[in-house]
């Protein structure tokens, strides 16, 4: 039985992907961590000079340094697409927060993140290196004096092209050790803010109640709005039509035998009519749930709506599997509507598109270079495309300053 080249090819750029995206996070939890060390550092100097009084004027700057960092490694995560429900904000008079869950499960968080997280941010910051340096070493190897070691970690020197070659195998080692187990050390560096970070079970959940109350309103509004929508395509468009077809028919049977002539011009204009009903389904189906997507896919999708646009627009996926239905037509709206109003009131010369899909989220991103000033009270679409998104629980966010450039940012659960 012979694997098909093409799910090799899938596979090995999925893994690629991967690791390159798990490399991104640990590295970007090495910087966080950096700064967890420092604050750790001052926390621990406050609790010894606490008796003397000093740790009691450390202590307040200490806490807001806490909390900033807690707030900076969720919004960190969240980029990466890893959401992380935040708590109540946290008191931050010493007496108050000594007995606050939050501040302790934040400084739980610290303890982890500045010594297990540092060190997985670290290997992810140096394998690709050694792995880069080792790999390459017979590219170079004539060039380093002899007493230098052979590999990065100082084993061996190099005398001979047998003994160069040898670190490629060292080097083939650590692109393995990053390829298979990096996305595990990612995981395992984000697990203590995704278990301490978080809302605890003791958090007021009314607000999150609210916001799904509010979510679960727009979607009703946004599938009634779309119901009206197909109701008057439907009656103003295909149902005259077929109304028509059906009187022209009719005039035409009674022509048949004393005017020949005028019962096929008649026919001639049915056939017509019936053309245009046949159209305008065709039209009211797509709108429901475009073939293309069934078709093509997401990236193939837009790439059409991106041919068909009056802006050269650029379009970059990153989407390894499907998606729900209902999120890739919800993506492939949004971005319609966004370049429909590019073409019409940016005054834009180019406009981009960019997917992504990463820890089961979705990230959508239209921008283009015109004028700026989008409103959504300006009756631009994008009340409607706002609804859209919430009725899937994603959010969106609109930068558009006068001058521009104008930014949409969407963001859309989608499972994985």
């Amino acid at each position: 039985m012979t694997v098909p080249v093409t799910s090799v090819r899938e596979t090995a750029v999925r893994t690629l992907r991967a690791a390159g995206a798990a490399t991104g996070q640990l590295v970007g939890g090495l910087g966080t961590a950096f700064l967890g060390l420092g604050v750790l550092l001052l926390a621990a100097v406050a609790a010894v000079t606490a008796p003397a009084g000093a740790g009691l004027l450390l202590a307040p700057p200490v806490l807001r340094a806490l909390h900033a960092l807690a707030r900076r490694e969720r919004e960190r995560l969240a980029r990466r697409g890893i959401d992380i429900v935040p708590p109540d904000p946290p008191p931050h008079r010493l007496r108050t927060a000594l007995a606050d869950p939050t501040t302790r499960r934040e400084l739980g968080w610290l303890v982890r993140h500045s010594t297990l997280g540092f060190l997985l941010g670290l290997l992810g910051a140096l394998l690709p290196l050694c792995a880069v340096r080792d790999t390459s070493f017979p590219l170079w190897w004539w060039l380093v004096p002899e007493e230098a070691t052979t590999t990065s970690i100082g084993i061996g020197t190099a005398h001979t092209w047998p003994d160069a070659l040898a670190a490629v195998l060292l080097g083939v080692g650590w692109t393995a050790i990053l390829l298979g187990l990096g996305p595990g050390m990612a995981r395992l560096q984000a697990a203590p803010a995704r278990r301490l970070l978080a809302a605890g079970p003791d958090t007021d959940l009314s607000l999150r109640v609210a916001e799904l109350t509010a979510t679960r309103a727009a979607a009703l509004d946004a599938h009634a709005t779309e119901l009206r929508r197909i109701e008057r395509s439907l009656h103003d468009g295909a149902q005259n039509r077929l109304v028509s077809v059906t009187v022209l028919l009719g005039a035409a049977r009674r022509m048949a035998g004393r005017d020949p002539a005028g019962a096929d011009e008649l026919l001639e204009r049915a056939q017509s009519a019936a053309e245009q009903a046949l159209a305008e389904l065709r039209a009211v189906a797509r709108g429901i749930l475009p073939p293309v997507l069934a078709d093509r896919g997401l990236a193939g999708a837009l790439s059409g709506l991106a041919a068909d646009c009056g802006v050269p627009c650029a379009v970059e996926t990153d989407v390894p599997e499907r998606c729900a239905a209902s999120v890739e037509a919800t993506a492939y709206f949004v971005a319609a509507e966004a370049l429909t109003n590019i073409a019409r009131h940016s005054g834009a010369a180019r406009a981009s598109v960019t997917v992504r899909a990463r820890g089961g989220r979705l990230r959508l991103l239209v921008e283009d270079d015109g004028r700026g000033g989008a409103d959504e009270d300006g009756g631009s679409g994008l009340t409607g495309i706002r609804r859209r998104v919430a009725a899937l629980d994603g959010t969106l966010r609109l930068t558009s300053p006068p001058g521009g450039p104008t930014v949409l940012e969407v963001d859309l659960p989608c499972g994985g």
